[in-house]
């Protein structure tokens, strides 16, 4: 299949490339390199032996996406481009609703023009907001609390209009929950631009000195140790999670929405030891307030998945924290 990728030099996105590759699928990344580097690319090739071709141009230029459709045959999408940091979205709206929403509107009318209708779209379990108690599962109506979960709200709902309105869309709405770890070749990985908003980069970056201790936001939730809980998955099994929609994408209903994650939640604290055993050294912490909008527990029920994709994470937090370690060992500055 020849599978178009936005946002595909990113970190969900290089990953998943990796497995699109190793699975025989030809693949056309396009990214404007906002928050990702041209070099993951030339790791995943380097990872799977196989060549893939980059545009570098943003979703929002209608005629750069239409010369992408016109130059390179295209069976399928997987949307992983936007912003994504939640704190940022807060303090610039209106900028992320341009990029996130706007620019997915500009992308499906593009694809539609160029006849290619079927789409794998990256959301995200904020769409749930902090309303629901674990597990959370895909019939909960959206309740989000930032812009940016607003944004991936909006866009599933137009997705969802689109193929009621077409039958000949099959698009798969796929909900993250808290991706971390890395390729386990420690070639590609994580890496964020300035200061990193997940937990996971705290830790691998004051692992190998970058920051000199972790926040852990919150010490007093009603929890067993006091922080928060999440529903950790390990990358790879993620991508693994989008190759699986993709090669199911004409079975079952024209949309379908499924979470992501393992079912299962670890504190954060927890998270922090683990790590510590897995790359056997210390990792300093401090305790912040909490933030606006963080719940005590979030993680997912997978039922769907499972049923739907035929799909199930199987790396366990050790593994997650094994492949974080190994991917800043070997790349102490990133890229």
């Amino acid at each position: 299949m020849n599978v178009l990728v936005t946002g595909g030099a990113g970190y969900i996105g290089s990953h998943t490339c990796v497995e699109l590759l190793q699975s025989n699928h030809n693949v056309v990344v396009v990214d404007n390199l906002c928050n990702s580097k041209r070099e993951a690319l030339s790791r995943v090739e380097k990872i799977t032996g196989r060549r893939l071709a980059f545009v570098q141009a943003d979703i929002r230029d209608r005629n750069a996406l239409d010369a992408v459709f016109s130059r390179h045959p295209t069976d399928a999408v997987l949307h992983f481009a936007g912003l994504k940091a939640v704190g940022e979205s807060v303090a610039q709206p209106s900028r992320y609703f341009e990029n996130n929403v706007l620019g997915t509107k500009n992308l499906i009318e593009a694809m539609g023009d160029h006849h290619v209708k079927k789409l794998v779209f990256s959301s995200s379990a904020l769409v749930y907001g902090s309303e629901y108690a674990p597990p959370l599962t895909e019939d909960l109506l959206p309740n989000p609390g930032n812009p940016y979960a607003e944004n991936k709200a909006e866009i599933e709902s137009m997705l969802q209009d689109l193929s009621g309105a077409d039958a000949e869309w099959r698009i798969r709405i796929l909900r993250y929950f808290n991706p971390v770890g890395a390729h386990p070749s420690g070639l590609i990985g994580e890496d964020p631009q300035g200061k990193p908003n997940n937990i996971m980069p705290n830790i691998t970056q004051a692992a190998v000195g970058r920051l000199s201790f972790v926040e852990v936001f919150g010490n007093d939730y009603p929890t067993h140790d006091g922080t928060g809980i999440r529903d950790y998955i390990h990358i790879t099994d993620l991508a693994k999670g989008h190759l699986s929609a993709l090669q199911r994408l004409s079975k079952g209903a024209n949309v379908l929405i499924c979470n992501l994650g393992t079912g299962r939640g670890f504190s954060v604290l927890e998270l922090i030891s683990t790590f510590e055993k897995a790359a056997s050294r210390r990792i300093p912490y401090q305790f912040g307030p909490r933030r606006p909008g963080d719940v005590p527990v979030l993680f997912a029920s997978c039922t769907r998945a499972e049923k739907a994709l035929v799909w199930r994470a199987e790396k366990s937090l050790f593994d997650m924290c094994k492949d974080s370690w190994h991917w800043q060992n070997m790349n102490p500055g990133g890229y």
